[in-house]
């Protein structure tokens, strides 16, 4: 009997360096193009062609300035510098496609929850339905410092922040409007029933706010939300909020172990386990043969940057590894950083460190022929407990490409991948529970009562 079905985002960012740093060099990568608009539909179609759910893009508001206390290394890398904004691009993506999903990442330490709840019911308007956040607090003292502020908001204050910004989001999302109060009857000259639409007020410890929702409710309301926190705060916080979550783990077993923490997690905060959909990031070189993939591998290996790699690494700890010899174990003091990564990485190494990332990366990479691949993905899934991948470029539009001509076949072939997409919104295509958020999300609290559900 044929296992849970594969969910698959694109996992990319606005920029030239993601993940895979260094890739930027080959021949064959069009990743330079990205302040193109056709770049963006193109990758758009090629997706929907293959069927993956979403694309999932990152964002970050600061840079990569930690290592060699400068911008050297990640301006001539160009690692995740320059950045462009990720929502712009949707609206070019969702007209070209039909049903393919949009997570974007959005820091939500910098934003006000007012104009920010309509940016976000705006798109789910345009998109009809398809529009997740990927909400983050930020881990980059170069952010702050950029928005005025001289360091970071320690590390769990950021989530009570973020608990409160989504409280805010939720009421205006959710109760603001009621079913029904938007009626479009030019021959009553009746656009909207104003006895139906309601002020939102919040006096809190962060937000303190007085006004309507500007946007009448999207097919969503609020949108897919994803998270990717996976230390204590930030696994009671998707507990809590998140519908999708975004892992990184090193092996299957271990992956199971951080699932288990996360469905736990839910169920604490009186939701159910099967509340979340768990996303693993990783990369994959695949290829018609075994020997032809190895030598893919062994090609991209020639282009790749694992110092770049370890640069970004900084970032991520807070920690400037470019100051520790190379045997010399990595002492992590604390930091405002992302506090698992820098828990998890304490004592190795920056020669360990160079040889994990010797892709540019510390993403597991799995190569093969689509078998192989298949078989990976699928042990992953199955001992790993997890819902699908965040699939990382290695070369664009290439590794999606490959990914589409030889590995979803496969998957479809053991009865692990859709062969055609559900109707609905982002939400009922990944839930098939509706379009909105069920009543044992904390955001059904603040619908109006003409429309909470039981």
């Amino acid at each position: 009997m044929a296992g849970k079905e594969v969910l698959l985002n694109a996992f990319t960012m606005n920029c030239v360096g993601h993940i895979h740093h260094g890739m930027w060099t080959h021949p064959d990568d069009h990743s330079v193009e990205f302040n193109q608009l056709r770049y963006w539909t193109d990758l758009a179609q090629l997706l929907e062609q293959g069927l993956f759910d979403g694309v999932f893009i990152a964002d970050i508001l600061g840079v990569y300035d930690v290592y060699q206390n400068g911008i050297g290394l990640t301006a001539r890398e160009a690692i995740q510098l320059p950045v462009n904004d990720p929502l712009m691009l949707v609206s070019a993506m969702a007209a070209v496609t039909r049903h393919l999903g949009f997570g974007l990442t959005a820091n939500l330490s910098y934003e006000a929850p007012y104009p920010f709840a309509r940016r976000l019911s705006t798109l789910d308007h345009l998109t009809n339905g398809r529009i997740g956040w990927n909400i983050v607090t930020g881990y980059l003292d170069s952010a702050a410092r950029a928005m005025g502020l001289s360091t970071q908001v320690a590390h769990d204050r950021r989530y009570d922040q973020a608990d409160e910004f989504l409280e805010v989001s939720y009421k205006l999302w959710e109760g603001s409007w009621e079913d029904g109060a938007l009626v479009a009857d030019k021959a009553r000259r009746l656009y909207a029933d104003a006895a139906r639409i309601h002020t939102i007020r919040h006096q809190g410890e962060f937000y303190r706010m007085e006004g309507y929702h500007l946007t009448s409710p999207s097919p969503q309301r609020t949108p897919l939300l994803f998270q990717a926190g996976s230390s204590a705060r930030g696994l009671a916080f998707a507990g809590r909020h998140a519908e999708c979550t975004f892992v990184t783990g090193s092996t299957p077993e271990g992956m199971r172990n951080q699932v288990h923490a996360l469905r736990q997690a839910a169920v604490d905060a009186g939701r159910p386990a099967d509340a979340l959909k768990v996303f693993m990031g990783v990369g994959v070189i695949a290829a018609p043969t075994a020997a032809e993939a190895q030598e893919k591998y062994r090609e991209y290996l020639r282009y790749a940057s694992p110092e770049a790699g370890i640069a970004h690494f900084s970032s991520s700890t807070g920690i400037d590894l470019a100051r520790f010899g190379l045997d010399e174990p990595i002492q992590a003091g604390p930091t405002q950083a992302i506090e698992s990564v820098t828990k998890t990485y304490s004592g190795w190494t920056r020669r360990r460190l160079l040889e994990q990332h010797a892709m540019g990366s510390r993403y597991p990479l799995l190569v093969g022929d689509p078998s192989q691949v298949a078989d990976q993905l699928l042990r992953w899934m199955d001992v790993g407990e997890i819902d699908g991948f965040n699939l990382s470029r290695i070369l664009n539009p290439g590794s999606y490409e490959d990914v589409i001509r030889w590995v979803i076949p496969e998957l479809q072939s053991r009865g692990r991948y859709k062969t055609a997409y559900r109707p609905g919104t982002l939400r009922q295509k990944l839930f098939q529970h509706g379009d909105r958020l069920p009543a044992s999300h904390p955001a059904a609290a603040w619908r109006a009562p003409a429309d909470r559900r039981g």
